[in-house]
């Protein structure tokens, strides 16, 4: 009885064994040959027709277009000052006195007259101060019409011609852009700083902006006008070339959105912004995050959408 329960048991033992034997690699072949779907988050964007404007920046300075430095006769002592800054005078009106104060000998005061119409921007005298005919005693200048002077690199004057359109910020008015236009380019270059001066007029005038202001000017020098425009971080480089990933087959209940690599002609690029002039139109969906790592024919996940 002994010998024969031994028997059995290492029967069944053995039989244990082969069923734990067969059945193992088939679970784990079925495993292996199981298709597991890779899905990659990504954000998309649809591409609309727009404008994009390539341009220069620059600091200028508010100035009034007629300006002129106010000169003694003769030299001596202020003995008398009849405006200040800010006051409107007319030509010809009397300003300011000028005696030359010299031992021995009485003289006259002497006018100062404005030699233009304007108003006074600067008084650098006091009563008492001593002037030479050479030295400015007042600047009158017409505030009706200003200009703003900025100086143009040597590398950047072939991008510059009369008639182009800016627009200038303040620090006085951060969040409001004026618009302006070129209306004189020098001909030539200051030899000591390689610039050339350009002018611009402000267009139109505005009473807020004063002689003395200190402007940023953006200056469009480029104009696309309905252009298909994407973020910069759209476009992928494969082999010296350009691409990008569009939608080709929308999400449609349990199936994936699939995407498709389509190679793109890029034109001016602006502020992480750029033009393609070719491979894509209006109303495509492209992904502009997560494109890193997909493929043609990859599927996706749209997290967001703009």
């Amino acid at each position: 009885m002994k010998r024969t329960a031994k028997s059995v048991i290492t029967i069944t033992s053995a039989i244990a064994a082969l069923t734990f034997m067969s059945c193992g690699p088939k679970k784990a072949s079925e495993a292996e040959n199981k298709e597991v779907e890779t899905l990659y988050a990504v954000s998309t964007y649809k591409t609309v027709e727009g404008n994009l404007d390539d341009y220069l920046e620059f600091g200028g300075d508010v100035a009034s277009v007629n300006e002129v430095m106010v000169m003694p006769d003769q030299a001596g002592k202020i003995t008398n000052i009849l405006v200040k800054v800010g006051d409107m005078v007319k030509q010809g009106q009397t300003i300011a006195y000028v005696n030359p104060l010299r031992a021995g000998v009485v003289y006259n005061d002497s006018p100062v007259r404005a030699p233009i119409s304007g108003r006074i921007t600067s008084l650098p005298v006091t009563v008492g101060s001593t002037v030479s005919q050479a030295a400015s005693v007042a600047k009158v200048a017409r505030t009706d019409e200003l200009e703003i002077r900025i100086s143009i690199a040597e590398r950047f004057i072939s991008r510059i011609s009369n008639g182009q359109n800016a627009t200038v910020t303040f620090d006085a008015y951060p969040s409001v852009e004026f618009g302006a236009k070129i209306f004189e380019v020098s001909p030539v270059l200051d030899t000591a700083t390689r610039t050339m001066n350009v002018k611009l007029h402000l267009n139109p005038p505005d009473a807020r902006v004063k002689v003395g202001m200190y402007g940023r000017v953006r200056l469009v020098t480029e104009s696309v006008k309905n252009a298909i425009v994407l973020p910069s971080s759209a476009l992928i480089t494969r082999d010296g070339k350009n691409y990008v990933f569009v939608i080709t087959s929308p999400k449609s209940g349990k199936n994936a959105a699939v995407v498709g690599l389509k190679p793109v002609t890029k034109g001016i690029s602006v502020d992480n912004k750029v033009e393609i002039t070719k491979g894509l139109e209006a109303g495509e969906e492209v992904v502009i995050k997560g494109q890193t790592l997909l493929n043609d024919g990859a599927k996706v996940n749209i997290v967001s959408s703009n």
